[in-house]
């Protein structure tokens, strides 16, 4: 009788909006994210490991900017893309000069210096103790949404729905404009470099600075993605960056497929829903093992995704080659 009621439980918290908004915020997040990864690892053929740390500078740039300096929240908001860019440029004009397996090193040892730099500057970050107050603008936004969707009929809207929304509109304006970027002569250079980049750079092309460029991109949209795990957490602690969340964005790129854009979307939806999902697995052992078991879960789907289909969902053979 009580394995039935668990599993009735269950079954319900698949029908709460509250699980599908929550699973929504956090799929959105990670489309913004993992577009980074996919202009990077699918087009240009760079093994980018550090894509936290670009969102772990554009969310913390963010709050710093309104708690400690007092600026607008708007202005926060381009000014933090601009670090993430910047910080981008300085670990890609060395790093990009590098091999593949070194380069991915480089990547993620710059990811893990932002991080690291957040723990140790308490007075500026908070340390481990976290940063609040950034968000009372989106809160102010938050409620005039939600008068809105009241205003339209719908009685007590999930207080995360707004983030939802907002979160979706970004993501997918960015995925078109990325889609459509990638039509243009830029993107079949950068399709170039990844395929051969000696062949590109024999036809007069900077390949460095496509690399820098594709980079720079892939930043700006790890910072974007900072914002919205900023707002969607409320504080900001180092352990929310921890190397571990690119490679979850690694797991939604071979869900989606490489050399797709739109399937980033629908992996991410996908991944997403499954990690949520096995929240809901109740087993007789310890929380720490249960969160292992989760993961085990998911790494075992992302493992038969692979064996069966390695191009993942939505992705092209013809794509999965890397430049050297």
């Amino acid at each position: 009788m009580t394995e039935l009621f668990r599993f009735a439980v269950t079954l319900e918290a698949f029908t709460d909006l509250g699980f599908w908004t929550g699973v929504g915020v956090l799929a959105g997040t990670y489309t913004l994210f993992t577009l980074g990864l996919q202009i990077n690892v699918g087009y240009s053929g760079i093994l980018n490991f550090g894509q936290v740390g670009f969102m772990a500078l554009g969310a913390y740039a963010m709050g710093i900017l309104v708690v400690e300096a007092g600026w607008s929240f708007w202005l926060a908001l381009p000014a933090s893309i601009l670090v993430a860019v910047l910080f981008g440029l300085v670990v890609g004009l060395p790093a990009l000069r590098l091999r593949a397996d070194y380069l991915a090193i480089a990547t993620l040892a710059a990811a893990e210096i932002v991080r690291l730099t957040a723990r140790n500057a308490r007075d500026l970050t908070g340390g481990n103790q976290g940063l609040f107050g950034f968000d009372g603008t989106w809160a102010d936004i938050s409620e005039t949404i939600e008068g809105w969707l009241e205003s339209a009929g719908w009685d007590n809207p999930e207080s995360l729905f707004p983030l939802f929304l907002v979160v979706w509109i970004v993501a997918l304006l960015a995925t078109a404009a990325l889609a459509a970027l990638q039509r243009t002569p830029w993107g079949r250079v950068l399709r170039a470099v990844r395929e051969d980049e000696d062949a590109a750079r024999a036809l007069g092309k900077s390949t460095l600075a496509y690399k820098l460029q594709s980079l720079s991109i892939a930043a700006a949209l790890g910072a974007i993605a900072g914002w919205f795990l900023a707002l969607n957490l409320s504080f900001l602690t180092p352990q929310a960056f921890e190397p571990l969340i690119t490679f979850l964005g690694y797991g939604v790129l071979v869900l989606g497929g490489l050399a797709n854009y739109w399937g980033i979307a629908i992996g991410s939806i996908i991944f997403w829903t499954v990690q949520e999902a096995t929240r809901f697995i109740e087993l007789p052992i310890s929380a720490e093992k249960e969160a292992a078991v989760r993961f085990m879960i998911v790494g075992l789907l992302l493992i038969l995704l692979m064996a069966f289909r390695p191009q993942g969902m939505f992705g092209k053979r013809e794509e999965m080659a890397l430049g050297d």
